[in-house]
Formats: C-alpha cells, structure tokens, sequence
C-alpha cells in the first residue's frame, strides 16, 4: 500500500476493526507508560513510586525484589515497555482492511496479545508467589493485554475466514 493511502486510512478510516486496532494501540500506550514509570524506579532516575493506598499493592517493594530483575540480566520495565511497543506496532501495521488484505497481520497481532494475556498472567501469579503483593502499574498494564485480546478477536475471526476462502464479516 503507498504511505499516502495507508497514512488516510489509518487516520480517517472507520472500520469496526479499525476502531478496535485504535482502542489496542491506545491500551498498549497505557501498558507503555506502566512500563516507563516502573523502568524509572527500576533503574534509580526515581527514587520512589507513588502507590495506591490498598491492601495487596506494594509497587516499590515488588518493582525493587528478585523477581523484578530476574529475567535477561536486566529490569523487567524495559522489557515490558518493548513488549507494548511491538503490541501497538503490530496493532498499526497495514490498512483499514488489513484482515481481508494481509490476514496474517492480524493473526499475529492476535497470537501475540494471546501469549502477552497469559504471560501476564503467569507473571502476576509469580509477583504474588514471591511477594505476596502486586505492582498496580504491572497490574494496570495486564488489564490493558486482557482488554487488548478481547479487542483483537473479530479481526482475526476475519482473517481466519479469509486465509480459509470464506466471506465472513466482521463487526
């Protein structure tokens, strides 16, 4: 597609699953600034992050422990702010009919938010595990992969049917 069409499309567009890749790259925004803050504390450019007064949330307690730097030899914000960016690329890459055009765009968009969704889960069960307590900026940011898969899945529904030679719309 030339970058004139796609940068209309994407912009002027309004297609249900264009609405819905714009609420994905929204959320993963969201998801990306839980990241930034918690890389901040989590490499000493704040000395401290502000918490929510509720039981079971501790986030500079969990963001400083074991098990946020358990991972790559490296604090696990960083890659959490990566892992969003690719989410919104992925949620930005092709037009406004991406599902019927390029349907393996979608899929991977779906198959990423999918293994994001039980990553973060699994992470947030470890968090618990290993400090009874939850990071609320962490907990922010798996909401925002949950909403995100949620989103996702009509347009992948679509691509599905084309890659498989069936019409199926999307709503």
């Amino acid at each position: 597609m030339e970058p004139t069409q796609l940068s209309k499309e994407l912009r002027e567009g309004n297609s249900p699953d264009l609405e819905r890749r714009r609420w994905i790259i929204g959320l993963s925004m969201v998801g990306a600034s839980m990241a930034q803050v918690v890389s901040l504390y989590q490499t000493g450019v704040i000395k401290e992050l502000p918490e929510l007064p509720l039981p079971f949330f501790e986030a500079n307690r969990v963001d400083a422990s074991e098990y946020a730097y358990s991972r790559l030899n490296t604090p696990d914000g960083p890659l959490m702010l990566i892992n969003y960016g690719i989410t919104a690329w992925l949620a930005s890459t092709g037009g406004e009919n991406r599902a019927r055009e390029n349907p393996l765009v979608p899929i991977a968009m779906g198959a990423k938010i999918l293994v994001d969704s039980i990553a973060a889960a699994e992470l947030a069960r470890e968090e618990w595990s290993e400090n009874q307590a939850f990071c609320e900026y962490c907990q922010v940011a798996t909401l925002c992969s949950f909403a995100s898969l949620a989103l996702s899945a009509p347009e992948v529904m679509t691509a599905i049917q084309t890659l498989m030679g069936q019409s199926g719309e999307s709503a």
